[in-house]
């Protein structure tokens, strides 16, 4: 049998959050954006106002869609106000007891066929439908950042996910004209299985003095013609999320290449985590960015 998804609610609207809401207004669905309070709703919101303006000054999409996109759009501050979602999407802080939390507090709101999807970057989709009802309604929906511009999703079943949750997923990430990688639950699945060891390597290389943070994302950038380079693109995710993600791998492969490198430790301690603290690997509180080593 079909399921057919209409409307969707999203918990989390930081920058995955108003994101994934963004792409799914713009591609006709109903949108009820929750966060922990009215406020971070409130400017989930505006960025997606100004992030589709800018679309619009780009003839991505026109002034028309723009405001029928914004209007699908509403508050829900509660999760009771998530009850007649037919699909919910969790992209809450990369940590489980949160996910977890969240989930065991939301079940019960929800119709008895919704789906709950799940945006983790790195945690076991199959350890995170334990905690539901609901387990072979729960599926793993891993958008890239930024959302508005990424093509790809990884789709990740857990061990109880069923086929008719799997093809109505597929179905609507195919209407917000994403492209599908899917997945195995293993530790960080394919996008972040390579790349944050890329990442964790770049910072060793630092730590390790064979080159300054300038030398390492020129070198990247260059050599092996990366847009971004590693330390840069840490920074854009954020070094707690990179943190995370490697502390996954390594407690879930159990090997020593996936150590954390001390250095990373170190800067999430110190609070520098990238752009959204306006400190990581770079210093972006002046003008243009400034290496911080």
């Amino acid at each position: 049998m079909a399921f057919n998804i209409k409307k969707i609610g999203i918990i989390g609207a930081g920058q995955m959050g108003n994101g994934i809401a963004h792409v799914c207004a713009l591609a006709g669905y109903d949108v009820a954006l929750n966060d922990i309070d009215a406020e971070r709703i409130k400017a989930g919101i505006a960025t997606i106002n100004g992030n589709m303006a800018r679309q619009v000054s780009r003839s991505r999409v026109s002034e028309e869609e723009r405001q029928k996109a914004m209007a699908r759009i509403v508050m829900a501050p509660q999760f009771e106000e998530l009850a007649d979602c037919d699909l919910l999407i969790e992209a809450a802080a990369e940590q489980e007891d949160v996910k977890r939390k969240i989930f065991t507090t939301l079940c019960p709101m929800l119709k008895a066929d919704a789906i709950i999807g799940s945006n983790t970057s790195s945690i076991s989709i199959t350890r995170l439908a334990s905690v539901t009802d609901r387990p072979e309604r729960f599926i793993g929906i891993h958008f890239m950042n930024p959302v508005p511009l990424m093509e790809l999703v990884e789709l990740i079943r857990g061990i109880a996910t069923d086929d008719v949750t799997f093809e109505a997923t597929k179905s609507f990430i195919a209407r917000l004209g994403k492209t599908i990688a899917v997945a195995e639950d293993f530790p960080a699945f394919i996008v972040n299985r390579i790349l944050l060891p890329m990442i964790n390597e770049a910072v060793y290389t630092l730590y390790e003095g064979v080159g300054s943070v300038e030398a390492i994302d020129t070198a990247m950038k260059l050599g092996a013609n990366h847009p971004m380079g590693p330390l840069e693109l840490a920074d854009f995710i954020g070094l707690d999320t990179c943190l995370s993600v490697m502390q996954v791998l390594h407690e879930g492969l159990a090997d020593s290449k996936y150590r954390p490198c001390p250095l990373l430790v170190k800067y999430v301690e110190a609070g520098w985590l990238g752009r959204k603290t306006q400190r990581g690997f770079y210093d972006y509180r002046g003008e243009k960015p400034v290496p911080t080593r």
